[in-house]
């Protein structure tokens, strides 16, 4: 029997400082197939290659993956400044309204880090280009030395709304995330709950209010050891089984893989 698709949106990137490619972090393969028991299929984020409807018809499920470039400002409302960091206009174009789609259509989507922020600038929030720099808040930026295990270690609880569809899932009000980030959300957009904070408030789970698919998405990066690390493995298995419940036709509201 075949696997549900899992549409793993791609990042731009030069090979080599030189050779352009569109790239998809290996761990994110392995959460998919591995956890969500998905086949992962890495997107050419670029509007010149795939169109939205092509996607929509193609894949199961979409992981919103994270990425060093950011949302570009101009998507909220704001100008662009050196404070902003780099940009990929290309996958803004692709991700915005594939979300919006998605979130009418109920096809599940798991956003993580930027693919977070996506989520809520796709239903009409803002981000902050450096949250560490807000009054009371702390780094969450990934730190510039070490081995991949020591960047992507935990590091802070996250405080999830008891009762709330993240608690119900993980069977806990408060977890232990590895976040890693410069940005954040500073205004949710419409629909947008925020469900789980860090200590400093920084809001790290959200979902979109009355959606009849999956779109929970969170600012840390369960990717990363998705098969041992408990809370990832139950996210990445639930967004699988959202995506195998898509794949089979089922488009109920009443089912547990939906958002709230």
């Amino acid at each position: 029997m075949s696997r549900p698709v899992i549409g793993i949106i791609g990042n731009s990137y030069l090979l080599d400082s030189e050779y352009p490619v569109h790239a998809g972090g290996t761990m994110n393969s392995n959460a998919v197939a591995a956890v969500a028991n998905c086949m992962p299929l890495i997107v050419p984020s670029d509007p010149d290659y795939v169109s939205v409807d092509e996607l929509l018809d193609t894949c199961d499920g979409f992981l919103l993956t994270g990425g060093r470039p950011n949302v570009h400002p101009e998507e909220y409302g704001e100008a662009e400044t050196k404070a902003h960091g780099d940009f990929d206009r290309a996958r803004d174009a692709i991700t915005l309204p594939l979300i919006r789609r998605c979130v009418e259509r109920g096809q599940p989507f798991f956003g993580v880090c930027r693919g977070f922020q996506e989520v809520n600038v796709a239903m009409g929030g803002t981000l902050h280009p450096e949250i560490r720099e807000l009054p009371g808040r702390d780094n969450h930026r990934m730190p510039p030395d070490g081995t991949l295990e020591e960047k992507f270690a935990l590091r802070h609880t996250v405080s999830l709304t008891p009762g709330g569809p993240f608690a119900k899932l993980l069977g806990a009000d408060e977890v232990l995330t590895n976040t890693l980030h410069g940005q954040g959300i500073i205004e949710p957009g419409d629909d947008i709950v925020i469900d789980g904070r860090a200590p400093d408030g920084t809001p790290e789970a959200i979902y979109v209010k009355d959606a009849p698919g999956f779109t929970l998405s969170v600012q840390w990066h369960p990717e990363w050891n998705a098969e041992a690390d408990p809370v990832s493995r139950v996210l990445f298995h639930h967004f699988g089984e959202a995506a195998r419940a898509w794949a089979n036709g089922v488009r109920s509201s009443d089912t547990i893989l939906r958002s709230a």
